[in-house]
């Protein structure tokens, strides 16, 4: 699925465009609902958890490697974006952990969930 975003598309109508941009966001997701349960998994390890536990310099490095990765959108646009799923995360992890039982989260998603979300455009 990864790669199939990747390559290179140019779309010749808003439509088709458009279907591109709901096929990225389905995979994005599944890729933000899977870094949600990791980080879910970090807050669970660490010794202070959560917002009291946030460490801004490895945030920095985060943002940092993926303006690498994203150029176009670098540091500036990249920092906003990231800080916003870093705090759905932590509050996500908060909620989880104020409900006991409820394993929504707990677990990484695995490879066929991205396919499960995913809508067909052929």
């Amino acid at each position: 699925m990864v790669g199939a975003l990747l390559r290179d598309e140019r779309p010749a109508t808003v439509a088709a465009a458009r279907d591109a941009i709901d096929r990225t966001d389905a995979a994005l997701a599944v890729l933000l609902e899977r870094r949600a349960a990791l980080a879910g998994v970090v807050q669970r390890l660490k010794p202070v958890g959560g917002f009291a536990g946030r460490d801004p310099e490895r945030e920095r490095r985060i943002v940092a490697a993926m303006a690498r990765r994203a150029p176009r959108l670098g540091e500036r646009r990249l920092a906003p974006i990231m800080k916003a799923v870093i705090e759905s995360g932590l509050h996500l992890a908060e909620e989880l952990k104020e409900t006991p039982g409820d394993n929504d989260g707990e677990h990484a998603p695995g490879p066929g969930a991205a396919a499960a979300g995913r809508r067909h455009h052929d």
